[in-house]
């Protein structure tokens, strides 16, 4: 991970992109050479934005790292640039987690977490969704047991 936890920590939970981030360019590249015939030009046109986009998609599945140690969510993400989070427990008022209809048949979703005050970060993609949030809110229990009924 580029935020790499201290000396006394180390990361007890990983989450991971998941493999759903290439489903539109691969569908874009099948909808480009289905049309490759009748719409030639365009649909070669089609066939390399897919290509392009499942490259990044590709990147970002590999290069994303999302760990919980015991004080804090340590995020890294993002292609081509790389956005990097290293967000406290004691700071993160609320979390959570969406899963739109094939997220849920794929166990893939976005999860969303404001800290420090007004700041949020919401990364889409991520497998396993519920058990991240789920893990989070349960260290943040084992910190502090009082802040639990705000998450």
């Amino acid at each position: 991970m580029n935020n790499r936890p201290t000396n006394n920590e180390t990361v007890i939970y990983r989450a991971k992109c998941h493999w759903a981030i290439l489903l539109g360019p691969v569908l874009v590249i099948i909808i480009g050479g289905l049309a490759l015939k009748s719409q030639g030009y365009h649909a070669t046109v089609l066939i390399v934005f897919g290509l392009v986009w499942g490259i990044f998609s590709y990147i970002r599945l590999r290069r994303t790292e999302i760990g919980l140690t015991r004080n804090k969510v340590l995020i890294s993400a993002g292609v081509p640039t790389n956005k990097s989070y290293d967000i406290l427990l004691t700071e993160i008022m609320f979390i959570d987690y969406y899963q739109p209809s094939l997220g849920s048949m794929l166990n893939f979703g976005k999860i969303i977490i404001v800290y420090n005050g007004k700041k949020k970060c919401a990364l889409r993609f991520v497998s396993c969704p519920a058990e991240f949030v789920k893990e989070v809110q349960k260290q943040i229990s084992v910190l502090s047991p009082s802040s639990t009924a705000e998450l």
